[in-house]
């Protein structure tokens, strides 16, 4: 599914199949993690605004999607990963952690299980390859083949309120479940699926698989299909969709999963950071049998003293970014107590929100703390994750 170009540099650049959609559209571009990938359309405002409102389209082609098919994949993953993914359904998914001996986050990933003995890990674009490596080298000894089919997998995202709408009046989608393809079938099971939930679809003819999880704090779905076959669905949801689909970029996705509290990795998390000081203690299944990688360090635990995640939510229009320091007081003697991890002043709830990892003693909910943005200590209260939440 990629378009090596080169750069002035000589770099192989990657391009999406949408690649040529997006400049069309006049996208503009920016590299993220090897790929030439639209940053935005026309505004990150208008493009944020309809994700909430209406609905956005994006593309996320550059993720990597590793199948494991085999007996042994569910006991592969269930060692591999830090969630238990053999308790999964057919048809179901689940967020997961890639974990290094030590603790540390390689990748968080979504798991779908696709067929009796069947699974696909979608990993963030930055470390696709990686996981790659990390799931054949951690399924050596079980009955399961691992393949990366990053480059056959083209992937569509739809978010917002009016998404169901408008993929329930896309023509071309049906349910090959035999003979003719059964559109009655398709939005029988697109009314019926739950959050982290997926099914096999077609649209015109080809093999599509519809997932409902999301990155953005609103409701929609996900659309996996063959390259060559990306840009005819995205120009047919488009066409469907008129004005309620808007063509969405990097930089508003971006101040979305920061308002719904959502981690990024390279952001929130890393392989300097155990599960538990990100908040995502949960995710690890500690109860399930056998080992895994990296179950020793995470039964250990962090040194007490080791920073956590916390909200921080400010008045005024001046907005931390990741990289500002955090300090318990705005006077010269004050200590510095974390660093922002990402920030921006938010579209949806108009002031300045950020995520920060802090010492334990300033994590407290309710405490104030000053944030340096550019040389003036600005005042934050630490909150609740998430920032936002969609409506009822």
């Amino acid at each position: 599914m990629t378009d090596p170009g080169s750069t002035e540099s000589g770099t192989i650049e990657r391009r999406s199949p949408l690649d040529a959609v997006h400049r069309a559209a006049g996208a503009s571009f920016t590299d993220f993690a090897g790929w030439q990938m639209p940053v935005r359309y026309s505004s990150d405002l208008a493009e944020h605004h309809a994700v909430r409102t209406s609905s956005g389209i994006f593309d996320l082609s550059h993720m990597g999607e590793i199948i494991l098919l085999g007996p042994g994949s569910a006991a592969a993953l269930d060692f591999a990963l830090a969630g238990r993914l053999s308790a999964i359904e057919i048809g179901q998914a689940k967020y997961s952690l890639l974990l290094a001996e030590d603790g540390g986050i390689i990748d968080d990933l979504v798991v779908y299980r696709t067929g009796e003995d069947r699974y696909m890990v979608v990993a963030n674009a930055s470390n696709a390859a990686v996981v790659a490596d990390e799931l054949r080298s951690r399924a050596d000894g079980f009955d399961t083949f691992v393949s990366d089919e990053s480059d056959d997998i083209a992937l569509i995202a739809l978010q917002g309120p009016d998404a169901r709408a408008v993929l329930q009046e896309t023509p071309g989608f049906g349910v090959d479940d035999g003979p003719g393809n059964d559109v009655d079938d398709f939005l029988a099971n697109l009314e019926s699926l739950r959050y982290y939930r997926a099914f096999a679809a077609t649209f015109e003819g080809e093999p599509v698989l519809v997932a409902r999880t999301g990155y953005t704090g609103e409701d929609g779905f996900e659309l996996y299909i063959a390259p060559d076959r990306a840009p005819r669905l995205w120009e047919a949801l488009r066409e469907t969709g008129g004005a309620r689909v808007v063509p969405a970029g990097l930089a508003s996705r971006d101040t979305l999963r920061l308002e719904a509290g959502m981690p990024l990795y390279g952001h929130e998390l890393s392989r300097d950071i155990l599960p538990v000081q990100a908040g995502l203690g949960r995710v690890v299944a500690l109860t399930k049998e056998g080992d895994f990688v990296g179950r020793a360090a995470i039964e250990q635990g962090p040194a007490v003293d080791a920073p956590v995640l916390v909200g921080l939510a400010a008045e005024g229009r001046r907005a931390a970014r990741a990289d500002y320091e955090v300090y318990d007081g705005e006077g010269a003697d004050a200590a510095r107590v974390g660093i922002v991890t990402s920030g921006a002043l938010s579209p949806t709830l108009g002031h300045p929100v950020a995520m920060a990892f802090v010492a334990p003693a300033a994590a407290e909910l309710g405490r104030e703390l000053y944030v340096d943005v550019r040389g003036t200590r600005v005042p934050a209260s630490v909150v609740a994750l998430p920032f936002y939440k969609r409506p009822a």
